[in-house]
Formats: C-alpha cells, structure tokens, sequence
C-alpha cells in the first residue's frame, strides 16, 4: 500500500504530487484499469502474448 507522510512544513500539493509518483512507479492505475472488467481467459493469453512480443522486439 503507497503512503505518504506529510511533513511539518510540507505542502498539501507536494505531497499529492510525491504520492501520484508513488502510485504510478507501484502500478496501481493499470492493475486497477486491468481489473475494471472481467477479463476472459483467452483474452488474458491474447495480452500476455502481445507483451511478450513487445519484450521481445525491444
């Protein structure tokens, strides 16, 4: 779980930017754009092998 302390003298701004920072390095957003809509199992396969050639070719 991302967490972020805000400090004595510290913005409410730069915390939400140090937090934003945080979720988006964990991969919160996509986990959660994933798990949206129930996911078939062929087309988890269907996203799994275009990832794969994207790691390949790169």
């Amino acid at each position: 779980m991302t967490q972020v302390v805000v400090g004595q003298n510290e913005n409410i701004e730069s915390a939400l930017r140090r937090f934003k920072r945080q979720v988006s390095k964990a991969g919160i957003f996509a986990d959660i754009k994933r798990r949206r809509h129930f996911e078939t199992p062929i087309e988890k396969r269907k996203r799994k092998a275009v990832a794969r050639r994207k790691k390949r070719f790169r």
